[in-house]
C-alpha cells in the first residue's frame, strides 16, 4: 500500500534539513521543544522519576504504573534517537501508552547518549537498569514473573544486544524482548539489504542520512563489526527469549529486522515478525496517534500474554 496520507502529509510540511554537520544539542532541544504538556499526556495511575543505582553508575529511570495493584509484570524501555538523540521526555508518550496497553509497570531507561558518553555507556546503562529491576524485585513492584525489555529504533538494538549479553552472562530472567523497527547492523553498504535502496529517500529517514546520525556512535568507540554494536551479526541466537520485531513497509531498517526475526526462529528462538503496511521509520514515536499504528500496542500485550 502507498504511504499513509497523514504520514505523507506530515513529510511534505517539513522544511529542508539544514546544510552541514549535524548538531546534537540544537537537534535535542528541538525535540525536547514537541514534547506535549503534562495536562495533555495520558494519565495513569502513577509516573516517578527514580534514580537507579547500579553497576553501571546512577541512571535516571521513570517509572509508570498503569494501575493500582500490589505487584506487576515490568518492561524496561529503551528509547531510540540514533544513540544520540530521545530522552525519557521525548518518549514519554510511547512509556505511557506501553503501560497503559499491556497492563505492565514500565521502566523506561535515560541511559547515557553519544558523544558524549563513549561506546559502550548507554548500552552498559540499558543492562545495568534491567539487572536492577531483578535485584530490587519487591522493592519496585514487580511480580517476581515477567520481565521484558522493548525498545524502539536504535533502542531496539539496545534490546537485541542487552538479551545477548544477559544470556551469554547467565542471567535468564528476560522472559521478552520486544524491538520496533529496530537498527540492527550498523554496517550502512546498501548491497546488504533491498530495503536500504527500495526505500532510501522520500520516507522521512533516508538511507544517505544513516551514516551521519549513526556517526556520533561509531565515532565513539562501537565497532559495527561487535555484534554487540551490530546485533545482527551475532553467530548464536540460540537461548534468548521469545520476541515481537515490528517493522515499518517504508523503512530502510526494515529487512535487517526481518532477518533478525528469520534468524532467531531459526535457532529455535519464538520470534514474531509484523510489518506495519504503509508505514515508515519511527512512527511508534511520531504516529501512534493514527489507530492503525496504535494497534501496536495491543499486540505487543497480547504477544507478552501468550507466554
Amino acid at each position: 500500500m502507498p504511504l499513509h496520507p497523514e504520514i505523507a502529509g506530515f513529510l511534505a510540511g517539513l522544511p529542508a534539513a539544514p546544510e552541514g554537520p549535524l548538531d546534537p544539542v540544537a537537534m535535542r532541544a528541538a525535540e525536547e521543544g514537541q514534547v506535549a504538556p503534562l495536562g495533555e499526556r495520558l494519565p495513569l495511575h502513577a509516573v516517578e522519576d527514580l534514580t537507579a543505582r547500579t553497576a553501571s553508575g546512577d541512571v535516571p529511570v521513570r517509572i509508570y504504573t498503569p494501575v493500582e495493584a500490589d505487584d506487576h509484570g515490568v518492561l524496561v524501555y529503551f528509547h531510540g534517537g540514533a544513540f544520540f538523540l530521545g530522552s525519557l521526555e521525548t518518549h514519554d508518550h510511547v512509556a505511557r501508552s506501553l503501560a497503559k496497553e499491556t497492563g505492565l509497570k514500565v521502566v523506561s531507561v535515560g541511559y547515557r547518549l553519544a558523544p558524549e558518553a563513549a561506546f559502550p555507556a548507554g548500552l552498559d546503562d540499558c543492562y545495568a537498569v534491567v539487572r536492577w529491576v531483578a535485584d530490587e524485585g519487591a522493592g519496585l513492584g514487580w511480580d517476581g514473573s515477567t520481565l521484558a525489555v522493548a525498545g524502539d529504533s536504535s533502542g531496539g538494538n539496545f534490546v537485541a544486544a542487552v538479551v545477548a549479553r544477559a544470556h551469554d552472562d547467565g542471567f535468564d530472567r528476560i522472559t521478552h524482548q520486544i524491538l520496533y523497527y529496530p537498527s540492527l547492523d550498523l554496517d550502512f553498504d546498501v548491497e546488504r539489504y533491498a530495503s536500504l535502496r527500495e526505500n532510501a529517500k522520500g520516507y522521512g529517514l533516508e538511507t544517505e542520512g544513516l551514516k551521519p546520525f549513526n556517526a556520533f556512535y561509531l565515532d565513539s568507540g562501537a565497532d559495527p563489526a561487535d555484534p554487540l554494536v551490530s546485533p545482527i551479526k551475532r553467530a548464536d541466537l540460540t537461548g534468548l527469549p521469545p520476541a515481537l520485531v515490528v517493522t515499518a513497509q517504508y523503512d530502510p531498517m526494515r529487512d535487517e529486522g526481518e532477518l533478525y526475526g528469520e534468524r532467531l526462529r531459526e535457532a529455535g528462538v519464538a520470534a514474531t515478525v509484523t510489518r506495519y503496511q504503509g508505514a515508515g521509520h519511527g512512527f511508534v514515536q511520531h504516529f501512534s496517534w493514527i489507530p492503525e499504528y496504535h494497534k501496536v500496542f495491543g499486540e505487543t500485550r497480547d504477544f507478552i500474554g501468550r507466554r
